[in-house]
């Protein structure tokens, strides 16, 4: 997990907006892009259509929409995140 990764999992304890991520880990768009289409990949991040409503990966345009969104850590992203 890079450092990176490691700051966006430690504001993602709850579903968080987008808007909030960004201003919490202070990354430029493309960097947060990048790294939440990564966690998402590897399961470590749950992606919500809204507050109440988690989405599929592949039912989701991460590259296009991914500012709409909101973030949550996954079990697996947290434990990753605390054994470091």
């Amino acid at each position: 997990m890079t450092e990176e990764e490691f700051d966006i999992i430690d504001e993602l304890y709850f579903v968080t907006a987008y808007v909030d991520l960004k201003e919490a880990t202070e990354l430029p768009d493309d960097k947060l892009k990048r790294n939440l289409m990564n966690m998402a990949k590897r399961g470590w991040i749950r992606v919500y259509k809204n507050v109440d409503e988690e989405s599929e990966l592949d039912q989701l345009d991460l590259e296009n929409d991914f500012q709409s969104y909101f973030y949550l850590a996954s079990k697996k992203g947290l434990f990753k995140h605390n054994s470091q």
